[in-house]
């Protein structure tokens, strides 16, 4: 495929920047192996299971058999670039499937024809529905015993509200599946064995399966009716709609999100892989198909719309940094304009200027250069210093800020000690560069202890950091126990005065300071009031009682946690001749604050998580009891489709092994998602 011109927007139609999804283990990797493999982008398939998927490039991945970075890569098919990103399933790595979301214009579920929908394919679901992305589903596994297409299409109903509408049906199931039905052409599909599928073989339906496709055609034909009003008057006449009437129809009802196209097979064995890609082509939106982005002009504050098209002005957002031999490569989205390498750009999010080094298209850890990048496109970018996840890129002239990826807050923290000094230096730099990849983990330094507190998503989450320091860095911290970090603040007004009088090094120093504290709301931060004029003393005292009160508020006077929602006023300073000094009042308004703080009812704040829990009816007791046994205050229980959901308040201290005991509890049946809520007292 030629390189489009940046004045052409033809190619818009022929691009599709989609993601693969589902639960942990449903075959999102082999499905996306089996894509590359028959797009020609490789010649020899790897086994998720042998530790050879070309997707799965990191050796954690390898060893676990799981997906746990978000890989890119691109292929072609039948003259439409495809651009797919395989995703995780397993919930530790949720920011690695929203921040994909964010930027795709289409999607493939994958699920299991033995499972059906789980839980994890259940939660990106949803995460997809936030973001409106069309999709089609693929019902993998087939082959496997106990493989059951129609129950797979109940469930996704049922669980997920969707509204499936097969076009490929198995031909047959379990160890007796041959091939697929095609409903649209009429034909059986079978795919030669001796080529590893890549030769698709259209055979006439015998009579038994001419009846079954009948009956699941007719009943593709009656959906599409209920859900296009076009092909509804086509179908009432009673004349034989085209088949390009009805992928006409099958398009117009996926774009809109009111219908899904499945598609039936199993990826293992090379069977019904190439009907997903022609549906993928026929049926998922190219950037031009989906609404334009909206963006808000920093300098005005207005709303902007920003057109998919390579002539309007930049418009890119960066969605995920890699750190790769201590160089930062940052994966961007354009929605609308061109990027050219060389070429210069502003970092809207961090007022900077950066420049674009060189750009490239991904396949997994392989990079193809790439000259010039046009709207609707997804490449990577080396060259830009200070980008990080959520930041827009545009041009100086013509600045606009695109909405950011949503923030996750860490929910487990583990303390980390380096075994010397040496060790220490390496772990500090393998640490940054894995907050730069990696938003949903935070660090923090204890100065009396020199722990590093690495907080993240989950134990998985933590596990897969600290593999990484072993084999990237050659760095084995000694790891603690999980910990939750507290807050503090008051419950009442209160009261206090110290005076420092004393000599340092034969100099004296005098301050005296009377101080109040008074509580303030949630997430109301805190500040410094003086309540007389200032100007009444000299600069520097009045900036040292200030900074004295600060540093103060880091530490309160419960457990050494910083001190939030408070309101301290400065009540009297007092100055005694040729002794009073910046350090003497700064010393002073630290000890008064300790004493302000103690009579003012110091209370803990713990974090609270929101969480969701989604099971089938017969488990909602488990849930609650467990729930009960964790403190959680139920908020909220209603029904989505034929699954419970239960909605609680919980402090995160009785979190830690929560969703092991949930999986025993419900025989792995139930989902969870949970998020920060805010610090408070839970009672």
């Amino acid at each position: 495929m030629s390189k489009p011109k940046a004045a052409d927007t033809a190619y818009l139609a022929t691009l599709r920047n989609i993601g693969i999804i589902a639960h942990i283990d449903a075959g999102k990797t082999t499905l996306t192996e089996r894509i590359l493999y028959y797009t020609r982008k490789i010649h020899r398939m790897g086994e998720v299971h042998d530790g050879a998927a070309t997707m799965d490039y990191l050796p954690e991945e390898q060893q676990r058999g799981i997906t746990i970075t978000s890989a890119c890569t691109t292929c072609f098919w039948k003259d439409h670039r495809i651009n797919i990103i395989d995703t995780p399933g397993h919930v530790d790595f949720t920011i690695e499937v929203e921040r994909s979301l964010r930027v795709l214009d289409g999607a493939v579920g994958v699920f299991c024809g033995v499972s059906g929908v789980e839980p994890q394919s259940e939660t990106v679901w949803h995460q997809s529905e936030h973001y409106h992305v069309p999709k089609l589903a693929f019902v993998n596994k087939m082959d496997r015993p106990g493989a059951d297409f129609a129950a797979v299409l109940t469930a996704m109903a049922e669980r997920l509200g969707a509204k499936p509408l097969p076009l490929t049906v198995p031909a047959g199931q379990g160890p007796e599946l041959t091939g697929v039905l095609d409903l649209l052409k009429q034909v059986k599909l079978v795919f030669s064995a001796d080529s590893a599928g890549a030769e698709v073989i259209e055979e006439p339906l015998s009579p038994a399966e001419a009846d079954e496709v009948a009956g699941w055609r007719e009943r593709l034909l009656e959906t599409l009716a209920e859900e296009d009003d076009i092909f509804v008057e086509r179908y009432l006449s009673g004349e034989a709609a085209t088949e390009a009437e009805i992928r006409a129809a099958i398009r117009r009802a996926t774009l809109g999100l009111r219908l899904t196209p499945v598609f039936a097979g199993s990826a293992l064995k090379n069977i019904g892989v190439q009907p997903v890609l022609d549906g993928v082509c026929a049926f998922l939106p190219g950037p031009a198909d989906v609404p334009a982005m909206q963006g808000t002009d920093p300098r005005t504050k207005e709303k902007r719309v920003v057109r998919a098209e390579p002539g309007s002005p930049l418009a890119a957002l960066c969605f995920k940094v890699i750190m790769e031999s201590g160089r930062k490569m940052v994966l961007i989205r354009l929605y609308g304009g061109q990027l050219a390498a060389g070429a210069s750009v502003l970092n809207v999010t961090r007022g900077a200027t950066e420049r674009v080094a060189r750009l490239f298209h991904l396949h997994a850890d392989r990079k193809e250069p790439c000259e010039l990048a046009l709207a609707g496109d997804i490449v990577a970018v080396m060259g830009l210093k200070q980008a990080r996840t959520g930041d827009t890129l545009a041009e100086a002239a013509s600045p606009v800020v695109l909405e950011s990826i949503t923030e996750y807050r860490p929910v487990i923290s583990l303390a980390l000690e380096p075994r010397n000094t040496e060790q220490g230096e390496k772990l500090d730099e393998a640490l940054g560069f894995f907050l730069l990849e990696d938003p949903t983990l935070s660090l923090e330094v204890d100065q009396d202890t020199g722990q590093r507190i690495l907080s993240g998503m989950g134990e998985l989450h933590l596990e897969v950091v600290l593999d990484r320091l072993k084999r990237e860095y050659g760095v084995e911290p000694r790891a603690g126990k999980p910990q939750v970090v507290y807050q503090e603040t008051v419950s009442r007004t209160g009261r206090g005065e110290a005076e420092f009088d004393r000599e340092l090094g034969e100099v004296p120093h005098y301050g005296f300071v009377s101080l109040s504290v008074e509580p303030r709301d949630r997430d109301q931060g805190r500040d410094v009031v003086f309540e007389f004029d200032r100007s009444a003393f000299r600069a520097e005292f009045v900036t040292a009682v200030e900074e004295g009160v600060k540093d103060g508020l880091q530490s309160g006077v419960l457990k050494g946690y910083p001190v939030v929602d408070v309101r301290v006023r400065v009540l009297e300073m007092r100055i005694e001749p040729n002794k009073t000094s910046a350090v003497g009042f700064r010393m002073a308004a630290a000890m008064a604050l300790k004493k302000t703080l103690s009579a003012a009812g110091p209370v803990l704040l713990e974090p609270i998580m929101w969480v969701e829990v989604s099971a089938p009816a017969d488990f909602v007791g488990e849930v609650v009891s467990l729930l009960g046994a964790k403190l959680a205050r139920i908020e909220n229980m209603f029904d989505r489709g034929a699954i419970k959901i239960v909605q609680a308040l919980v402090p995160l201290r009785q979190l830690f092994g929560f969703s092991t005991a949930l999986r025993s509890a419900t025989q792995g049946r139930a989902g969870l998602t949970m998020k920060f809520a805010r610090f408070d007292v839970f009672a």
